[in-house]
């Protein structure tokens, strides 16, 4: 480690916190029907969609209404993205000439980018038409995005209001998060990502004289504009196979900072609006603080185990102050690898600038586990928000049974009905995470499809469950997943780890907006406190060590120690 890395990377994280406030305040006015500096341009065009769909924008709806119109448009996404990629070959804008997707693989493709995972089993430029990506797989990536924004809002006002009988109105609150948000922003950002050297065209290739001659021909397409928002929306599915190693998609040192920044950027202030809609900023600070410590935690964590380097290959005549090199990009070094490897798993964004799998032991093992954790450090935009609110009402009843306190959080009393939708809420990652892996870590056909015996090869396994469950999208590297078993299962366990999640923690909104909100008193725990702070963290982490601790000590804690003591598999 050097200070040259921790200026790096201390200095993009200053960067995000001086952004929050004001992207936050905007957004806070934006979802609480205020007008922007954007409505006379947006406001028309709102309202336009409101008449043709025929949206009441002034009639709000019920947690369960609400829930089910978020189910509909999610099936309905999901149909259409569907017959899309089965149909591409018929379609226009497809000047490579590729072939319709196979059922097996549209079929978990869909289920990704509806879910906001964008696990990709193809590679984008081999497999998916212009049209694929600009029609199919880059809207979702903003309807997608809209949608964990929309049930992010749902629990704000269901903390926010007194005695409510409605949390908003999901096409309201889907349509403000896109046209307002969304929309704007990343069009200023892939205008910047374009002069910074992203291609964006509709050519399917550029032909490059070879060192030895030769004639190759250089995949291009529209990528910029996919680029941007999959950064905003922490969708994270490339356009290319190599996601941001790949020069077109990350080909300077400021381009990996502003994909890390555009990553952070949006959920962060979501947080940050959440403490200004429920009245109560130093909450919102509160839960930042939180994911600043979990996140920092997590990069100086994998910064060291890569800049520590692998004694095997020193043994081998590698130089011992290069560190571990393996599967990163040189343009991008230790520091800014290990950064954007904490980011884009503490948030469920997927998209990577390193090969996860050719980390140490204990480097791969931190990216793992801060999926597993449920990435809320801050999450995915609008589902990091909601996760943090699960573990937050978690640790005020926790609070409430160690010193004898009211368990409260914002004026609202939790009790049993409370807790049993966000028990039940948690226990979706580890029983669709560990199930689905032991399962595949016996059957011949799915062990096949590793990359690397021994206990790497239950990382690649547990890895992939790990990310399409926590709708991450990353993949770990070595396993072949474009299989029926592996497009079939993972594609399930995208759908409970999305849906099955979300509609306890919306039933949550619908019980606590019922409630009377009361002022403090002498017997409430605050939540906005350094002691609450450490409440949440130690809640999170004890949590996600104990459900994910024996899965994690037979894989990459296993193939650590068996590093550090010279042994190969």
């Amino acid at each position: 480690m050097s200070l040259i890395g921790w200026l790096q990377i201390g200095l993009l994280l200053l960067a995000v916190f001086v952004f929050i406030k004001p992207l936050g305040l905007y957004m806070a006015k934006v979802f609480s029907g205020e007008r922007t500096f954007l409505a006379p341009v947006v406001a028309p065009v709102e309202t336009a969609f409101y008449r043709l769909a025929g949206v009441n924008e002034n009639k709000e709806q019920g947690w369960l209404a609400y829930t089910l119109s978020m189910l509909a448009f999610s099936l309905v996404g999901f149909v259409t993205l569907y017959a899309i990629l089965r149909l591409q070959a018929y379609l226009p804008l497809n000047p490579q000439g590729f072939a319709n997707v196979p059922p097996d693989l549209a079929f978990n493709t869909a289920v990704s980018f509806v879910t906001n995972t964008n696990w990709q089993n193809y590679a984008g430029e081999t497999t998916m038409s212009h049209f694929s990506q600009m029609a199919g797989l880059t809207v979702h990536n903003f309807v997608s995005a809209a949608t964990g924004i929309a049930l992010a809002l749902a629990v704000t006002r269901a903390f926010a209001r007194s005695q409510a009988s409605t949390v908003g109105n999901f096409w309201v609150d889907l349509t403000r998060s896109t046209l307002y948000v969304l929309l704007p922003i990343a069009f200023v950002v892939a205008l910047a990502m374009v002069a910074m050297g992203l291609p964006q065209t509709l050519d399917a290739s550029a032909a490059a004289t070879t060192l030895e001659g030769a004639q190759q021909a250089i995949a291009l397409g529209p990528v910029a504009s996919q680029e941007a928002i999959k950064q905003l929306g922490t969708n994270g599915g490339g356009f290319f196979n190599a996601n941001a190693a790949h020069p077109f998609e990350n080909p300077t040192a400021l381009a990996n900072y502003l994909n890390i920044f555009a990553m952070l950027w949006i959920s962060a202030a979501l947080v940050y609006a959440f403490g200004q809609m429920v009245g109560n900023r130093r909450q919102g600070w509160a839960f930042l603080a939180v994911t600043a410590i979990l996140l920092i935690l997590g990069t100086g964590i994998i910064y060291w185990a890569e800049a520590a380097g692998n004694p095997i290959l020193t043994s081998l005549g590698l130089d011992a102050a290069q560190g571990n090199m393996e599967g990163k990009e040189v343009r991008f070094g230790q520091s800014m690898t290990a950064l954007y490897a904490a980011v884009t798993t503490g948030l469920s964004d997927g998209g990577v600038n390193g090969m996860h799998g050719s980390f140490t032991g204990l480097g791969g093992l931190i990216p793992m586990f801060l999926i597993q954790l449920g990435e809320v450090l801050p999450g995915g935009v609008g589902s990091g928000l909601y996760g943090m609110v699960v573990f937050a009402v978690l640790a005020v009843f926790v609070a409430g049974l160690m010193v004898g306190r009211t368990p409260e959080f914002l004026g609202k009393k939790i009790e049993g009905r409370e807790m049993k939708y966000a028990v039940l809420a948690i226990l979706i990652l580890p029983v669709v995470i560990l199930g689905f892996t032991a399962v595949s870590a016996v059957l011949p056909f799915a062990v096949a499809s590793i990359g690397t015996g021994g206990p790497h090869g239950l990382s690649e396994i547990l890895y992939a469950y790990t990310s399409a469950a926590g709708n991450n999208g990353s993949a770990f590297g070595g396993l072949t997943g474009n299989t029926q078993w592996y497009n079939t299962t993972l594609g399930i366990s995208m759908l409970l780890g999305r849906f099955a999640y979300v509609v306890p923690v919306l039933a949550i909104a619908g019980s606590v907006a019922s409630k009377l909100k009361v002022p403090a008193s002498k017997g409430t725990f605050p939540t906005d406190t350094p002691l609450f702070v450490g409440l949440l963290v130690g809640i999170i982490l004890i949590l996600g060590g104990l459900q994910f601790f024996p899965a994690l000590a037979l894989g990459p804690i296993v193939e650590h120690f068996a590093m550090l003591s010279g042994q190969t598999f």
